[in-house]
């Protein structure tokens, strides 16, 4: 999540499943460190470089059934250069204000954790998959 005073850069995503506003992110590139890999997703969602990066949290997806785990590291900066990208592939960059950001089409997953960015501490939230329903099950949500 980038952060310029009270208002966050999200993506306009209107391709795939995955529609809605989403922070930058993705897969880390092995064997890049979790923070390198944020650095790098942003530089290439938006065209912003940031640093200072701060770890705000842990999301996981969790299958007892499967004994799979996938797992979504979170953080924050408000340090950043460059220009917004005019043509960006994920979707177009926004500023949005914070405060209005949870009214727009969001993932479920995403409006779970965005309010805790902006809280003091560390959060960890694990979904467990429901197979049987093809959807989230039971969620447990931990802040520090």
């Amino acid at each position: 999540m980038v952060q310029d005073g009270d208002a966050v850069l999200l993506l306009d995503r209107q391709h795939d499943n995955q529609k809605g506003f989403i922070p930058p992110g993705g897969k880390v590139e092995f064997p890049e460190s979790f923070t390198a890999s944020a650095i790098r997703e942003v530089k290439e969602e938006t065209g912003l470089a940031v640093s200072d990066l701060v770890y705000k949290g842990l999301y996981k997806y969790v299958n007892p059934e499967k004994n799979d785990r996938y797992m979504i590291f979170n953080y924050i900066s408000n340090s950043f250069a460059g220009e917004l990208l005019k043509d960006a592939p994920e979707g177009k960059p926004v500023w949005v204000p914070i405060e209005d950001a949870c009214q727009l089409p969001m993932m479920g997953s995403i409006k779970k954790r965005f309010p805790l960015f902006f809280e003091e501490g560390t959060f960890e939230i694990q979904v467990e998959w429901d197979n049987e329903r093809d959807q989230e099950g039971k969620v447990t949500v931990r802040r520090t």
